[in-house]
C-alpha cells in the first residue's frame, strides 16, 4: 500500500464498519462514526460510560481526514506512521478476523452449506525461522476438510445476508468442533513432516554448546555465567512449532 492508496482503504473501512460518507474529494474523507467506531477509534470512554450510565443515546462523532498535504479541507492528516493510520489497522484486524458471508447465487430454493474457514501461519523456529500459510476449511455437514480453500473462496461473489429464494443448512457439526478437527488435522501435518530443521538446529546447538565448555572448562568460579549462557544457546537453537488463526470465517456456499 502507498500513500495513494490510502484513502481508497479508508473508504472501504468505513463502509465495511457502516460508517456514512459525508464528503469525499482527491485527498480528503469526512465521515460519520457510528456509536461502535466512536468508541474504538476517539478515545472517550468516560463520555461514553456517562451516556450509558443515564440511559441516553449519546452522538457519536464526525471524522475528517486529509491523505493529502495538498487540500485545501481541514482535517487530521494521515499517513504512513501517523498514529491514527495505525489504530484504523488495528481495529481492522480485530473485527475482521472472523466473518460470516452467503455466497450470491440466483435461482430458487437454492441450499448453502456451512463451511467453517481459516487461514493459519504455522512457524517453524529456531535460531532461524520459516513461516507456512495453510488456507483450511471443513465442511459442517459432512466433515470433509479442503486445503488451499481460499482458492475456492476468491472465485466466488458474497453477499452478508442470505440471497433471495435460498436456504441455510443449519451445520450438523458445531464451529468449535469444526476447529478442534482442524486443529487435529493441523497437527497430523505437521507430524508427517521430516523436520530436518529441527534435526540441523539441534546440531548447530551442540556445535556452540561444546564450544563454550570447552570455554569454561576449569573455571568454576565463573559457573553463573556459564549457565545464563547455556541458557541463552538453548533459547536460540530449541525448535519450536507454533501455530496461529490469522483470521477466519462461516461461509454458507451452494452444494456442488
Amino acid at each position: 500500500m502507498q500513500q495513494h492508496d490510502i484513502q481508497s482503504f479508508l473508504e472501504r473501512f468505513f463502509a465495511a464498519t457502516h460508517c456514512p460518507v459525508l464528503e469525499r474529494s482527491d485527498g480528503h474523507i469526512r465521515v460519520q462514526l457510528t456509536v461502535d467506531m466512536d468508541k474504538q477509534l476517539m478515545n472517550r470512554p468516560f463520555y461514553w460510560h456517562y451516556v450509558e450510565r443515564i440511559g441516553a443515546s449519546g452522538e457519536p462523532l464526525q471524522l475528517s481526514l486529509i491523505t493529502k498535504q495538498s487540500t485545501r479541507e481541514k482535517g487530521e492528516y494521515i499517513h504512513f506512521g501517523s498514529p491514527r493510520l495505525h489504530q484504523i489497522f488495528s481495529v481492522a484486524k480485530m473485527n475482521g478476523r472472523f466473518v460470516r458471508l452467503y455466497e450470491r447465487v440466483s435461482g430458487r430454493s437454492v441450499a448453502l452449506h456451512p463451511w467453517l474457514h481459516v487461514n493459519v501461519l504455522i512457524s517453524y523456529e529456531c535460531d532461524r525461522k520459516q513461516d507456512r500459510l495453510l488456507s483450511l476449511a471443513i465442511h459442517l455437514i459432512s466433515g470433509t476438510i479442503v486445503e488451499a480453500f481460499y482458492d475456492v473462496l476468491k472465485e466466488k461473489k458474497w453477499t452478508a445476508t442470505v440471497p433471495d429464494y435460498c436456504f441455510t443448512i443449519s451445520p450438523l457439526i458445531k464451529p468449535i468442533h469444526g476447529l478442534a478437527r482442524l486443529e487435529a488435522y493441523i497437527e497430523r501435518i505437521i507430524a508427517s513432516e521430516t523436520h530436518e530443521w529441527a534435526n540441523e538446529a539441534r546440531a548447530r546447538w551442540e556445535e556452540d554448546l561444546a564450544l563454550l565448555q570447552h570455554f569454561y572448562e576449569g573455571v568454576e568460579e565463573k559457573r553463573e555465567e556459564y549457565e545464563s549462557e547455556k541458557e541463552a544457546l538453548r533459547q536460540r537453537y530449541e525448535p519450536n512449532i507454533h501455530i496461529s488463526i490469522i483470521n477466519g470465517g462461516l461461509f454458507y456456499l451452494e452444494a456442488k
